[in-house]
């Protein structure tokens, strides 16, 4: 069992002011937003959709690249902070990494170190931010081989270590169509959720993601729908509104 977060680790206290390399956390320096509130909402449904137990791991993707699912994991996981759960956000992006630019975390530590590295202490890739209770684990040096470390055995104990020792942990994970890391991280966590970008991503690339998904048989927990306009026709400054699929649910969307 790795010892998660144990006394005298090295942790990195982040400004929230400084997230202007990454994507932007508008659930950290606008609480009180309209954006933000859909954040709430989206949180809310995530946690109802399972009423047998809770979510303790959570993998986030998209069909394509552009289409907003790392700034989406990244304000999911300060709202669920927010909330009092202890939540860790792991960049599983190892191809196209985001949480250091985001968290300004220079040469960082990550989960590629972690993966090749039999020796190497995992407290030394989780950073603590300056949001109570979030922490992020960048994804480290750009391996050769993402699909085949996120695969090992050894990502399956760390996984579990780290769901035993937090309340909550979202992996941002690469594009469905792109790659098959999404397929493979997939099958380890507890549910999954697509992010769709209106005017970006295409019905048939969403339909092949949601099989892609399926195939691996993942649990898909909902969809949220990036970038819609509310009901006076004004777009959310280009950001995000959200529509929610569950298994069975018909579709919500709010303004």
């Amino acid at each position: 069992m790795y010892n998660i977060f144990k006394l005298g680790k090295k942790a990195k206290p982040l400004s929230t002011d400084s997230m202007e390399n990454g994507v932007h956390i508008i659930a950290a320096v606008s609480p009180n937003s309209v954006i933000s509130e859909q954040f709430k909402t989206v949180r809310t449904n995530i946690q109802f959709s399972n009423a047998d137990s809770s979510y303790r791991t959570i993998m986030l993707t998209s069909s394509i690249a552009s289409e907003g699912k790392s700034t989406v994991a990244a304000n999911l996981a300060v709202t669920f902070a927010k909330q009092g759960k202890k939540t860790l956000l792991v960049d599983a992006d190892m191809r196209r990494p985001t949480i250091n630019a985001t968290f300004s975390i220079s040469n960082p530590k990550g989960l590629t170190n972690f993966l090749t590295d039999r020796d190497f202490d995992i407290n030394q890739a989780i950073y603590e931010t300056s949001i109570p209770k979030l922490f992020v684990m960048p994804s480290g040096p750009i391996p050769p081989n993402p699909a085949e470390l996120l695969g090992s055995k050894r990502m399956d104990n760390l996984i579990k270590a780290l769901s035993e020792q937090l309340d909550l942990v979202i992996y941002d994970a690469p594009p469905v169509l792109s790659v098959s890391d999404a397929q493979i991280l997939a099958t380890k966590v507890d549910g999954t959720v697509l992010v769709v970008r209106k005017n970006i991503a295409e019905k048939e690339a969403v339909r092949r993601s949601v099989g892609a998904l399926k195939q691996v048989n993942a649990k898909i927990i909902g969809t949220v729908l990036n970038d819609v306009e509310n009901a006076g026709g004004s777009g959310y400054y280009g950001y995000y509104g959200y529509g929610y699929y569950g298994k069975n649910d018909k579709k919500r969307e709010n303004g």
